[in-house]
């Protein structure tokens, strides 16, 4: 079984649908990129397949079951880094990866917390508060926080945005290592040489 599944989803704003008849299967160890144009859906989608956007017509499926992201177990299995997703502004990178660790019962050692935020660059602003930080050292712990815990699914929106082209090569080889060890990806890019470099497929929505 496919561990993302979309039949016949459709999501409709006020009057106006933002896509119809959409159908989806990632498997375990795929990864499928969305493209098209700003404002057709793909962000909308990834909020689907993590259930915080109701379909209007359609259904989503994460491991056979409808998404709930009250639900415990669902947050353990689906790790996302969404367009919103936000970081704790007093929190140093140290301490947010601290906090993230421990909330999933894996007390992470100092020497862990050091060498992820060294993989990520961030080792050199370990301790500065996240407000301090950068726009692209901001993205990377929020992609570094979304892959430093153990999951199934992973769910990326633009993970490309505010980072250079050394950094985009980063991101692809968290993919890459995250596919490798089964997890089935979704990612939202507009960037076609990270697609190339991350993608099995493609899913344009238009």
């Amino acid at each position: 079984m496919a561990e993302i599944l979309a039949e016949g989803v459709g999501v409709r704003v006020a009057e106006r649908w933002l896509f119809r008849e959409l159908d989806l299967s990632v498997a375990a160890g795929e990864c499928v990129a969305l493209t098209g144009a700003n404002g057709i859906g793909k962000s909308t989608l990834l909020r689907c397949v993590y259930g915080v956007q109701p379909v209007s017509e359609g259904r989503v499926l994460v491991a056979g079951e409808a998404p709930d992201e009250t639900s415990v177990e669902f947050r353990r299995a689906v790790s996302v880094k969404l367009d919103d997703s936000e970081l704790f502004a007093e929190l140093s990178p140290r301490q947010h990866i601290d906090l993230l660790l421990g909330s999933f019962g894996r007390p992470p050692s100092a020497e862990d917390v050091q060498e992820l935020l060294e993989y990520a660059g961030l080792g050199l602003c370990a301790d500065v508060a996240a407000a301090a930080l950068s726009a692209g050292q901001r993205q990377r712990l929020l992609l570094l926080g979304a892959i430093a815990r153990p999951h199934e699914v992973l769910l990326l929106d633009e993970p490309e945005r505010a980072l250079d082209a050394q950094a985009r090569q980063w991101v692809a080889e968290l993919v890459g290592q995250c596919t490798a060890e089964g997890v089935a990806v979704v990612v939202a890019t507009h960037d076609p040489v990270l697609r190339a470099a991350i993608a099995d497929r493609v899913v344009e929505l238009t």
